[in-house]
């Protein structure tokens, strides 16, 4: 199965911010577009079932709606939660990384063990061991 809504988001350094979600979160190349000068103006990132597109904050009718946080601790209107089964693993990487944790690593009544951080642009990133398609709730 594969997941029919798509977080997007933007970046000031799309470039490095695909490396590092790729690195340190776990995402794998999907696509990656390129405009001649070298900025991205499209990718696509997946995990598992699930995928991000990413692109460069530029100056068009998109960017227009959608930006880059507009600092590290900016408050956002959403953010992707990501469901992993290694989450002891990738707590460590992500602090070991210099992300910023917000919420910490921690076991919910509801079964799930979960944590948030931004990464290097601010963006509000959820990660936990809930996974809503498995429990049919």
């Amino acid at each position: 199965m594969t997941s029919s809504v798509i977080p997007t988001l933007r970046y000031a350094d799309a470039r490095a911010m695909i490396d590092w979600l790729c690195s340190v979160l776990g995402f794998e190349r999907r696509a990656v577009h390129e405009a001649d000068d070298g900025t991205i103006l499209h990718a696509e990132l997946v995990h598992g079932a699930g995928m991000v597109m990413v692109g460069e904050a530029r100056d068009d009718d998109f960017g227009a709606c959608q930006a880059p946080p507009s600092g590290g601790d900016a408050r956002v209107t959403q953010s992707p939660y990501v469901v992993v089964t290694d989450i002891d693993r990738l707590y460590e990487a992500v602090k070991a990384a210099g992300a910023t944790v917000v919420m910490d690593l921690a076991d919910k009544d509801y079964g799930s063990r979960e944590f948030s951080c931004r990464d290097p642009e601010g963006h509000l990133w959820n990660f936990g061991t809930y996974d809503p398609w498995r429990t049919g709730v």
